[in-house]
């Protein structure tokens, strides 16, 4: 079964930046976006770098793609499915984000 965890205030994250946040024990990359109205959230583990890195990854579009480049090895993940734009074998964990209000809120399974 999957609740909602409220992890911080819209107002708290960086516009176009990630940040990582703690949520029942696993590091949580969030990325706010506010030109679309997006907050993404995806594992901040880097498998092929093995490092929680990725909330200080860059964010951009590749072909209509939205991004994360690891700050280490520079590969891309995409934020919506969390694969590997250099190696689709590979993948990060997505979690479900919504707001309400005004708290950035993530699906966690119990």
């Amino acid at each position: 079964m999957s609740t909602w965890q409220s992890v911080c205030q819209l107002d708290d994250l960086q516009p176009d930046s990630g940040v990582c946040a703690l949520v029942s024990g696993l590091q949580i990359a969030l990325f706010y976006m506010p030109q679309e109205s997006m907050v993404f959230a995806i594992s901040n583990y880097d498998p092929i770098g093995q490092a929680n890195v990725l909330s200080r990854g860059i964010i951009g579009d590749i072909n209509g793609q939205i991004v994360v480049a690891s700050p280490l090895y520079k590969q891309h993940y995409n934020l919506n499915t969390g694969v590997c734009l250099e190696d689709e074998a590979i993948s990060l964990p997505v979690y479900r984000i919504r707001i309400e209000h005004g708290y950035v809120q993530i699906s966690v399974k119990e």
